[in-house]
């Protein structure tokens, strides 16, 4: 699970509305595009074939940047091009896993399941949070420490290789990513974030841990 990393600081004054909608323009448009070019890096794996253990290394690697070097860059042009590498790296890895899940008999379905599982959420509780225009900040908190109880359950599940506590594993990510996904966008919305490229690696790593852990209960619900 790629961990988001996201600040639950508020701060003190909210944007104008004019710059708030062009950081909501600038997110989504480059959400979109950072989405796409994960596609193309993730038919690249395929195609190549490369083996499962490039997923682990792309997280390892693209988690690294996220929490050093994005940072760093995010108030620069520097950034577009991390976030774009981070991005990237993370399809790479993805298509080692969609390799594993296409050569199920089913496994074409689950995919496009899970596809299409994962952008409803996302727009249901995207758009959610920008009409209500409802302050989540409370959130913050709760999400916090269900992170924490997950990243223990998923250490623990290592030695256990239980599919039932992956599977419940599974479940409580895509929660916590629909509360990060309102979490961040009502920030987005309220004037709160201000960097579209910190706004945009958020949400994309919502979506990216929504749409591998429907892969897996999906995989762990098949027949095959």
């Amino acid at each position: 699970m790629a961990n988001p990393g996201i600040s639950f600081v508020k701060t003190d004054r909210a944007s104008p509305s004019v710059e708030t909608n062009k950081v909501l323009k600038n997110t989504y448009m480059l959400l979109a595009a950072t989405l796409g070019f994960s596609a193309l890096t993730a038919m690249l794996s395929l195609v190549l074939a490369v083996p499962p253990w490039t997923y682990m290394a792309s997280v390892i690697v693209s988690m690294l940047l996220g929490m050093f070097v994005l940072p760093r860059t995010a108030n620069s042009a520097a950034g577009i091009g991390v976030i774009f590498l981070i991005t990237g790296l993370l399809g790479f890895g993805l298509g080692a896993i969609l390799s594993i899940y296409l050569a199920l008999p089913n496994g074409p379905q689950i995919v496009g399941l899970a596809f299409g599982g994962t952008a409803t959420i996302f727009l249901g509780l995207s758009g959610y949070a920008l009409t209500s225009k409802r302050d989540f900040s409370f959130m913050g908190g709760f999400i916090f420490a269900g992170m924490m109880v997950v990243m223990i359950a998923v250490i623990a599940n290592i030695f256990l290789q239980m599919p039932a506590l992956a599977l419940a594993i599974s479940s409580a990510i895509i929660l916590l990513m629909s509360g990060f996904i309102l979490f961040d966008t009502s920030r987005i919305a309220r004037g709160e974030e201000t960097n579209y490229i910190l706004a945009t690696y958020g949400l994309y790593l919502s979506i990216f841990n929504i749409f591998i852990s429907l892969l897996q209960i999906l995989g762990i619900m098949s027949d095959d």
